[in-house]
């Protein structure tokens, strides 16, 4: 992939620069001089995301684990996408809700009998940047904004002034309304002349990649609609993407789709569907080792470390030919 898109975390970031530090390593090894390295030349851009108020992708679960009833089937637990609710009652009862894996996807909101899960939000700001583009650890700023932010971005996007000259991308990210087209056309005007390219990430669903093929569809509509309306810029498909996707894009039956691709799609972001694919081997990895709570290295397991790159090979490889790709 070519740009990785995180939380404004100086953990999550230091892990990612740690995590594509080994990558480059082994792309120089001996011992790892296969087909699957052979294009990795230069590290991938690190993106940090900004929001400019309430969002879905800097919300946290939280619910009070005395309130949880002993005998209670925990649906909460079972449709977490990353495990971040325990299953079992006694790790309930002390943890509930694991804050460092749960990412705000919502799903165990509406399933719980009980009604006692809430969220919490966070805002990432420009000063808490500041270190990370001075030093040239960060090369792009994602925004995440939804309609009927627009004064709310009006005043993220003059408190980014003074960064832009360091930045080499611009992404906007908002999910998909009735009235999207009309709230980035007035984005746009304010955005002015930009010197650096500009992305807008076509959010259809978010973080919802990992539920099934059908939840592409609403990413790809959107895409359309972006097209139509000559927004400036790149679009990006997000919200809804997997191993679907590119065979939705084609579509051997229908025209459309395949003057779509041609046209209008710079690139893709993965989420859930990429988290779902790797899932497994991350899960084989830490059965490995006797501290469950040890940071896991596939780097150590070189037969996972091999089974992982084939998976996420075989979900960015169809994409390289024609698109950039970000994750």
């Amino acid at each position: 992939m070519d740009c990785i898109d995180l939380a404004a975390d100086p953990a999550v970031v230091r892990v990612a620069q740690e995590g594509i530090g080994v990558a480059l390593s082994l792309a120089h090894s001996p011992s790892y001089q296969v087909e699957r390295f052979e294009h990795l030349s230069q590290a991938p851009w690190l993106m940090v995301s900004l929001n400019d108020g309430e969002d879905p992708h800097f919300r946290k679960a939280q619910f009070d684990p005395q309130k949880c009833p002993p005998d209670c089937p925990r649906p909460c637990a079972l449709v977490c996408p990353v495990s971040a609710i325990a299953n079992d009652s006694e790790d309930v009862a002390l943890t509930g809700v694991w804050a460092e894996k749960c990412y705000g996807c919502g799903r165990c909101l509406p399933i719980c009998p009980q009604g006692i899960i809430t969220t919490y939000s966070h805002q990432a700001t420009v000063t808490s940047l500041l270190p990370w583009l001075e030093s040239g650890q960060i090369a792009a700023l994602e925004i995440h904004t939804q309609v009927g932010h627009g004064e709310q971005f009006q005043q993220l996007w003059r408190n980014l002034q003074p960064v832009l000259p360091q930045l080499q991308a611009i992404a906007i990210s908002c999910p998909y309304h009735s009235q999207v087209v009309e709230y980035l056309q007035t984005i746009a005007v304010g955005l002015g002349q930009l010197t650096i390219p500009l992305i807008w990430q076509t959010d259809g669903r978010p973080m919802s990649g990992d539920i099934g093929r059908g939840t592409t569809h609403l990413c790809l509509h959107y895409a359309d609609l972006v097209l139509q309306s000559g927004l400036p810029g790149f679009v990006q498909l997000a919200g809804g993407t997997n191993g679907h996707t590119i065979t939705k894009l084609r579509g051997q039956n229908s025209p459309p789709a395949r003057s779509r691709e041609k046209r209008i799609i710079n690139g893709v972001a993965f989420g859930g569907g990429a988290r779902t694919l790797i899932a497994p081997v991350l899960q084989t990895a830490a059965a490995r080792q006797q501290d469950p709570l040890a940071p896991i290295h596939l780097e150590d397991h070189p037969d996972l470390l091999q089974q992982a790159i084939t998976l996420a090979q075989s979900l960015v490889q169809p994409w390289k030919t024609r698109v950039t790709i970000a994750g």
